[in-house]
């Protein structure tokens, strides 16, 4: 059993986290393309996979080839701590890059660097966006890059990222950000008070995002929506003549269309791009097929509601601030449909029969597969090497406070942290790296219904829970 409560301790003090956490996980030989002195452990059951001692095989997988390791980002609070929980109870061969806030602040983010280019399939968590970290002179400053993801997105070459929720799938280009990432160029007018900042959208991440865009749809066979506006954005009006560009000579139906043609307005810049990219980007689209819509970025808001209640598949290609908006739409609306649902339920059936029915039991059964937004899970592609899968924890940093003072569950009024979106990226994850292998799956497949067996139906402290996880689940290997 890990000494978790100390891990946690030691992050809130400002310990030697580093110190600690090298004395848990081994070295390795595993190094980051560009980065020979980059700082990497490995941890899990690497005999078990056939890898040998210093798991140095990370992207070509093993000698037995039972299951290829995953990189961990340790970031911040419960994303640190739940991910080493759950390492520790799957025992599965893994990487961990050391990246919380104050170590990638005081490294002056090349951990991001380090992490993005690791060779294998790997989860990044997303906290501490606005974390106060040491500046070493005594005082406090505001953690350099905020959360990193921006950064880290540039360093790892990833351009899109994929969010899967219910009936609806997101396609969000990356960075493709309407403000600025250069401070050096980011600033205020004292006269006019205009704000000036650098406009971010690299064309050859969104051609490679509108490619992956239109792959998806030729495979699925769901409906594709676009969601720029190049009505009102130059650089959306780039974009939609490089998907202009893209269609032609494939064999995808474009219903409704842009009143201008991206590509006829924009030829001369869209050719500087296309020019850029590798000569066989277009090879084998002349059989692609599906449905394409177009739209303004803003309809699409309203047009996803109609999409997730008429149980519609569709897939969504975005940039990647209304990106943002549009998965933050999907995350919080099932509750309030489902609230709506549960007064109309109230006033009908309390009327003509005095009973009442539960409207989450009814989403259910008539087909919605959506819930409140914290299972959304999210895949980074990247330019080159395997997907970053990703995941959020918004109130990671508060619930952890609790565990420290004592009491998770403050008086009984909240219930203790549950970590089983970690169990479930992590399952997400080993599975992507590992593509057919029934052993992997079926192992993880049972230790998610063990999880879900001890944490319903009231759930356990943290720690309680790692106790009772580690009794349970026989570890990989073991």
């Amino acid at each position: 059993m890990l000494d978790l409560l100390n891990i946690a301790r030691t992050e809130a003090a400002g310990g030697d986290l580093e110190g600690l956490l090298s004395g848990l996980y081994a070295p390795t030989d595993v190094r980051p393309t560009g980065f020979p002195n980059a700082v990497i452990w490995r941890g899990g059951n690497f005999n078990a996979s056939g890898g040998n001692a210093s798991g140095g095989n990370a992207a070509g997988g093993n000698a037995a080839g039972e299951v290829k390791p995953v990189a961990h980002a340790l970031t911040d609070a419960y994303a640190m701590l739940g991910t080493i929980m759950a390492a520790d109870v799957l025992g599965l061969p893994f990487y961990m890059v050391p990246m919380w806030a104050q170590y990638r602040h005081d490294r002056d983010l090349e951990p991001l660097s380090w992490f993005g280019n690791m060779p294998c399939t790997s989860i990044k968590w997303s906290t501490a966006g606005d974390a106060y970290v040491n500046d070493g002179k005594g005082g406090r400053v505001v953690v350099k890059g905020k959360s990193g993801n921006a950064p880290l997105r540039t360093q790892a070459g990833v351009y899109c990222n994929v969010r899967p929720y219910g009936c609806i799938t997101v396609v969000r280009c990356m960075p493709c950000l309407p403000y600025s990432q250069d401070k050096k160029k980011f600033g205020v007018d004292a006269k006019t008070g205009i704000v000036h900042s650098e406009m971010n959208t690299p064309g050859i991440q969104m051609a490679y995002a509108a490619r992956r865009f239109l792959q998806m749809v030729n495979e699925t066979g769901k409906l594709g929506r676009v969601a720029f506006k190049p009505t009102q954005a130059q650089e959306d009006g780039i974009n939609a003549g490089l998907l202009s560009w893209l269609l032609q000579g494939t064999k995808f139906k474009v219903g409704r269309k842009y009143a201008v043609d991206g590509y006829v307005e924009h030829r001369e810049n869209v050719d500087k791009i296309i020019a850029l990219l590798p000569k066989d980007f277009k090879a084998g689209m002349e059989n692609w097929t599906g449905q394409i819509e177009q739209h303004i970025s803003d309809t699409n808001f309203g047009l996803l509601i109609w999409d997730l209640i008429e149980k519609r598949d569709c897939i969504v290609l975005a940039t990647d601030l209304d990106g943002d908006r549009l998965t933050d739409l999907l995350a919080d609306v099932s509750d309030p449909l489902r609230r709506f649902g549960q007064i109309v339920l109230d006033y009908v059936h309390g009327k003509e029969t005095g009973t009442k029915k539960d409207m989450n039991q009814l989403w259910t059964e008539m087909g919605y597969t959506t819930g409140n937004g914290r299972d959304m899970t999210s895949v980074m592609y990247r330019m080159s090497g395997p997907p970053i899968h990703e995941q959020t924890l918004g109130s990671a940093d508060a619930m952890l406070l609790r565990l420290l003072d004592g009491d998770e569950s403050m008086g009984g009024t909240k219930q203790p942290y549950d970590p089983r979106i970690h169990f479930v990226l992590i399952r997400d994850a080993y599975l992507d790296a590992n593509p057919g292998n029934a052993k992997v799956r079926a192992f993880l497949d049972d230790a998610l219904a063990k999880f879900d067996a001890i944490y319903s139906p009231k759930r356990p402290g943290f720690l309680e829970g790692y106790a009772q996880l580690k009794k349970s689940i026989r570890a990989w290997g073991e």
